[in-house]
């Protein structure tokens, strides 16, 4: 009797250290077997085979491609050990392990496809403390064990003050570290406490890092069911504001309303103006001691003014009563320019006349008045071309509309260093801006705006002919 005494106390460790070491492989006693082998069988650790299903790893994935193992069968693992590496079409994860015990089944090799929800590998666990719903056991015993852990869980509120779901081995660690199970947060099936659980409680691993079982979420489900937070109406009158147009942008709904009747053309294409860009910085410092502030556009305006005179429908209206162009010999050339009011499009009188300096003085008088707000109607009156400079805010393309009674206006993109070969075919870099023409397709062809632009970025691209005059 002390030999059974001794063997029934003992024999579930004996047979987890056999087991745990690699023994011989277990085998259930027959139903004749003797008393020793029924005690020895009722251990739950003998016959406790739980299949690890692959979760929901997020994002709406369904499948992944199994990358890598990290065990094989007959390797005995901890909880968050790696298991494996899965590839989805989003990203790589690395599956950690639930469960303390042995591998006894992969059932996927590496580049399979593993379905998420299905079987990933199965374990031989250590004890009880496990509790995936998918798990399977030979022993009676493990059904009627479930069962009782089933019924005093689904008790839950009823059970008595203290009485906390844990195995054995949980416990040890509790009373290792002093820790009070009642003060641990549960997250295995049905209020269990797991190793990872205490863990997390003594901050060993980061919190978190224990997922809730299904029935712990499914029960919080319903209770934030049962209590829904009330939507706080929203009262859209109080939340929207009504501000009625006026001045500059009541003007700009009707130009551009008008504007978008006619039909556009729109013609793009890149100078280089590295030799620009060298010419201005060596008159910058004469034009400053004038009193002159000498920027880019003056060249771009006297540019164009000297393309006008080849290219002359360019710079005429269009008059849809009589179905008429109205060519125009003075070139008032209309820059967009942002002031505290708003975008608005003075222009410069008749460059044709002028030196550049003379053009760089006039736009900066125009742009003090603007700054103040003292633009008067005769600064917007009579244009006949138009250019805007959205590269000073950074765009590089840009699509601009036709001011009627104008046929045609270009957008000048920002200026960027960019490699380009030379004559010789070295790279080289160079300053590059890119134009954006848009006319009035009514009036100006597609042949007519591309030899403009041609001339035009003649011009740009060797500053020097503006010295010479128009050609």
């Amino acid at each position: 009797m002390a030999g059974l005494f001794n063997l029934r106390r003992y024999g579930a460790s004996i047979a987890r250290h056999h087991l745990l070491t690699g023994g011989p492989t277990r085998r259930r006693p027959p139903p004749h077997a003797n008393v020793f082998g029924r005690a020895l069988h009722t251990s739950t650790v003998l016959d406790r085979v739980v299949s690890f299903h692959l979760s929901d790893i997020g994002e709406g994935i369904r499948e992944v491609t199994v990358k890598e193992w990290y065990v094989k069968v007959g390797d005995v693992v901890e909880q968050f050990d790696n298991l494996c590496e899965v590839q989805s079409d989003k990203a790589s994860v690395t599956i950690t392990s639930r469960y303390d015990g042995k591998i006894v089944k992969l059932h996927h090799n590496v580049d399979e496809i593993a379905l998420v929800g299905k079987p990933l590998l199965d374990f031989d666990v250590e004890d009880e403390e496990e509790d995936d719903s998918s798990s399977s056991s030979s022993s009676s015993s493990d059904e009627e064990s479930e069962r009782k852990d089933t019924k005093s869980a689904a008790a839950g509120e009823h059970a008595p003050t203290g009485k906390v779901l844990a195995t054995p081995a949980v416990r040890r660690i509790a009373m290792e570290n002093k820790v009070d199970l009642t003060q641990v947060p549960a997250t295995g099936r049905n209020g269990r406490v797991l190793k990872g659980d205490v863990l997390e409680f003594l901050q060993v691993i980061p919190k978190g890092t224990v997922k809730p079982h299904p029935t712990l979420l499914a029960q919080s489900g319903i209770k934030e069911q049962r209590k829904p937070e009330p939507a706080t109406p929203i009262d859209l009158k109080q939340a929207e504001t009504v501000v009625p147009l006026k001045g500059v942008a009541k003007a700009m709904v009707r130009s551009m309303t008008d504007a978008l009747k006619i039909p556009h053309f729109a013609y793009c294409d890149e100078v280089d103006v590295t030799k620009l860009v060298e010419v201005r910085s060596q008159l910058k410092e004469e034009a400053a001691r004038q009193g002159i502030k000498l920027t880019y556009m003056p060249f771009f305006l006297k540019a164009a003014s000297n393309a006008l005179l080849q290219h002359p429908i360019l710079n005429s209206s269009f008059d849809e009563s009589s179905e008429s162009v109205i060519y125009k010999k003075y070139h008032n050339i209309s820059v967009a320019m942002q002031t505290p009011q708003g975008l608005v499009v003075p222009n410069v009188k008749n460059i044709e006349q002028k030196s550049i300096l003379q053009i760089a003085n006039d736009l900066n008088a125009l742009q003090e008045r603007g700054a103040k707000g003292a633009l008067t109607p005769s600064d917007y009156a009579n244009g006949t071309f138009a250019l805007s400079n959205i590269g000073i805010i950074g765009g590089t393309y840009t699509h601009p509309v036709v001011m009627t009674p104008q046929v045609a206006i270009g957008g000048l993109g920002k200026t960027r260093v960019l490699p380009r070969f030379d004559d010789a075919g070295q790279v080289v870099p160079a300053h590059i801006m890119v134009v954006s023409w848009t006319a009035d397709h009514r009036v100006i062809d597609g042949v007519t705006m591309a030899s403009f632009s041609n001339l035009w970025k003649q011009y740009l691209e060797n500053p020097n002919l503006l010295m010479l005059g128009p050609k």
